[in-house]
């Protein structure tokens, strides 16, 4: 497992199309996730424990955000030949398991991955209305461990882009493992 930041908010940057399989059986497209004030793309897996220890707050929050008019997708591109535990399959239970509220898509490629430039699981790109890039930061001060009280630094970009079409200038960037790319295990 190598610890991964992101690189800084391109502010403005275009949301990448897709076309991906999700664990409820449908294809899912850019402009079917798209909310009234935005979305959020979340690159996310089953295995790494940054994502484990965060999976309640993403629900919570993408809840929270989606009655801001700000609708989330998350998309799964590690390598499940040498990771099982992020197989299809898997995906399907972590998905049913935590009551995820948004699509849970296979980028079995790693092309969308690859096109939005994301390193690490949990990365998260925050988009306004327009689908320009607005948030890519963290979710909370916690990382594999809980921080009480943590400010919910994504919430409060995203519910910013909700309101003003634009996300915060100062962002942190958020941690976890990198990608596991194919042919690399």
């Amino acid at each position: 497992m190598v610890r991964t930041e992101t690189p800084v908010c391109d502010f403005g940057a275009a949301a990448h199309d897709f076309d991906l399989q999700g664990v409820d059986g449908k294809r899912h497209t850019l402009v079917d996730c798209r909310g009234e004030k935005g979305l959020l793309v979340m690159f996310i897996c089953n295995h790494c424990p940054y994502v484990q220890s965060v999976r309640e707050r993403i629900v919570r929050d993408t809840r929270e955000l989606e009655t801001l008019g700000i609708k989330s997708v998350a998309i799964m591109s590690n390598d499940p030949a040498d990771y099982p535990e992020d197989s299809f399959e898997n995906m399907k239970k972590v998905a049913e398991e935590f009551d995820f509220p948004f699509p849970y898509l296979l980028d079995d490629t790693q092309q969308i991955a690859k096109n939005f430039g994301a390193v690490c699981t949990p990365d998260f790109f925050g988009y306004n209305a327009d689908l320009k890039l607005q948030y890519r930061g963290r979710l909370d001060a916690s990382r594999k461990e809980l921080v009480a009280d943590a400010r919910r630094d994504l919430f409060e970009g995203m519910k910013q882009v909700a309101e003003t079409g634009k996300g915060p200038e100062e962002q942190i960037p958020s941690m976890g493992c990198s990608i596991k790319w194919i042919g690399e295990g």
